[in-house]
């Protein structure tokens, strides 16, 4: 097996057979039996392929074709949509002016159990643990590397499910029995030492570019920083800290083979190219540890780097550095998700944001990572159904350094699901933590790296405000927010970080603190006997 997802051939010998109809537009979603069979063995090859796509595509007919969640449509049910969503939306950096049944709910931060889209993501991971439990029943003994691949798929499925959900149902094996519900802090204990298992038999850390028979595939490192993104989280998780350990897991990643990416071309900055229509073959691929592939042709998806372009845009940008030329490359224009202004305070924290189109705006705020349009816009979310109230992300797009993309319409961008930079921001934090919540030498010398290749103004030291900070500068709309405020108290409870509409009030206010976790959906606890509600939630 080589490509993956760039080249996946819808055919009936991937129709798993897991008893679901084609999507509907309706959100009424069918409560999805993670232990159902997939009946008639396929290939070992096509069923990893499928345990791989589950993150990058809908389905396998396309971007039009069925999907495999029932009750959503194709393009909602899209992995990067929902942990976009879920992540993103929920916090200080993104707001949706879209009217879909659920989108309120995640602006002001207060989802419940009955949430449509958070149940499509919810059971788009048990549906990629499925698959892996099929790979796993019929294929374990077939190559020790892609049985650990499978297992690591697995396992990074069950860490977000921890994560977002806490207590969650644990299958892992094909069975008819509805799954026990697992405690969060065995289910942090198993994923340790799952990781660690596999470590030996995965693939030596080694970035790969788009066409090399390893891009797309993830090897030792996707196990290292896994690791480490468990450990910083311990204490959440579990009650312990776990500080040293992830420094240590993230010191693997930065002394590993990948590295960040620092060359710009064409105008295009460094960390622009991590995030355009060729980054599997500019360079910026030597960062990547896990990339979800996309190809405008061969993959078409809505819910993946499509959804990060054309949701955050209205075709008046100008993110090109020309400086002429409107939009991402894509002819998709649906004008829903901005920023919040807390994320702008981010970068311009004297309330000077300019006027600005997003080709101009990193040099105003002498920080590359500056990406987003303020042209006809205003820096406050008033109202949350007002596309051009918030700053327009532009971030992601589809342009090639070289040229056009092949397509514009679906973007050939892979989704960078891990970078390398990070391990620096772990590494960073744990090392703050460590030190009186500054970070020491290391530490800074470890952020100070990632805004150097932002050509941002190094520090002398860190505090633990400024790494949260710098972690919405590096990742902002690469879904990893609501975890990092939950880590930092920023979240839920009486913690006094508020911002743009969290509590449903256009000032902020604070949610309780078992906003922390999501609600195990309705469908899910109806389904399963076996499971007992977050607390907070009623079912």
């Amino acid at each position: 097996m080589k490509s993956f997802i760039k080249y996946i051939v819808p055919s009936a010998a991937l129709f798993l057979g897991l008893g679901m109809t084609s999507c509907s537009s309706d959100l009424d979603i069918d409560p999805i039996d993670p232990n159902l069979t997939t009946g008639d063995k396929i290939s070992s090859d096509a069923l990893l392929n499928k345990c791989y796509a589950n993150f990058a595509v809908a389905g396998n007919g396309g971007a039009n074709g069925d999907c495999d969640i029932d009750g959503l449509d194709g393009g909602t049910t899209g992995f990067i949509r929902q942990l976009f969503n879920s992540n993103e939306l929920t916090t200080d950096e993104a707001i949706c002016a879209w009217g879909d049944d659920g989108i309120e709910n995640f602006n002001t931060s207060m989802p419940d159990a009955s949430h449509p889209m958070l149940a499509g993501l919810y059971n788009r991971l048990y549906v990629g643990i499925t698959y892996c439990n099929q790979y796993l029943q019929d294929y374990a003994d077939v190559d020790k590397q892609k049985t650990a691949e499978c297992r690591f798929l697995r396992a990074f499925q069950f860490y977000l499910l921890m994560d977002g959900w806490g207590n969650v149902p644990f299958p892992t094996a094909i069975s008819s029995d509805a799954p026990q519900q697992i405690k969060r802090a065995d289910l942090f204990a198993w994923i340790e030492s799952e990781l660690k298992e596999i470590e030996p038999d995965l693939a030596e850390a080694k970035p790969e570019k788009e066409g090399e028979a390893g891009y797309g595939r993830v090897d030792k490192a996707a196990a290292w920083m896994l690791l480490a993104r468990l450990y910083i989280n311990a204490q959440v998780y579990t009650g312990e800290a776990k500080w040293g350990e992830a420094k240590a897991y993230a010191k693997k990643v930065i002394d590993s083979p990948y590295k960040l990416y620092t060359t710009a071309k064409g105008g295009w900055s460094a960390y622009q190219q991590l995030f355009m229509g060729d980054n599997g073959t500019n360079g910026a691929s030597q960062e990547c540890l896990f990339a979800l592939l996309q190809d405008g042709e061969r993959t078409t998806a809505w819910g993946c780097t499509l959804f990060l372009m054309a949701g955050n845009t209205n075709l008046t940008e100008i993110v090109h550095p020309d400086g002429q030329t409107l939009g991402m490359n894509t002819s998709e224009k649906w004008s829903g998700n901005r920023m919040c202004k807390e994320l702008v305070e981010k970068f311009f924290p004297n309330d000077d944001a300019p006027v600005a189109h997003a080709c101009d705006m990193p040099a105003a705020a002498g920080d590359d990572r500056a990406i987003f349009e303020s042209v006809d816009r205003t820096l406050t979310n008033d109202h949350q159904k007002v596309f051009t109230e918030g700053f327009s992300v532009c971030k992601f797009n589809n342009w090639y350094t070289s040229g056009t993309a092949k397509n514009n319409q679906f973007p050939d961008t892979d989704f960078f699901l891990m970078r390398a930079a990070e391990a620096y921001l772990i590494f960073a934090e744990a090392d703050a933590r460590e030190h009186g919540n500054t970070t020491s030498q290391e530490g800074t010398n470890a952020i100070n790296q990632i805004r150097s290749r932002a050509n941002a103004t190094p520090k002398a030291a860190y505090s633990l405000d400024d790494i949260c900070d710098e972690w919405s500068r590096e990742f902002y709309f690469e879904g990893l927010r609501r975890p990092t405020l939950v880590r930092f108290n920023k979240y839920g409870g009486n913690v006094n970080y508020n911002w743009s509409w969290k509590g449903g009030v256009l000032a902020g206010r604070n949610i309780d603190a078992h906003f922390n976790i999501f609600a195990i959906p309705t469908t899910d606890m109806t389904a399963n006997q076996n499971l007992v509600q977050n607390p907070g939630y009623a079912n």
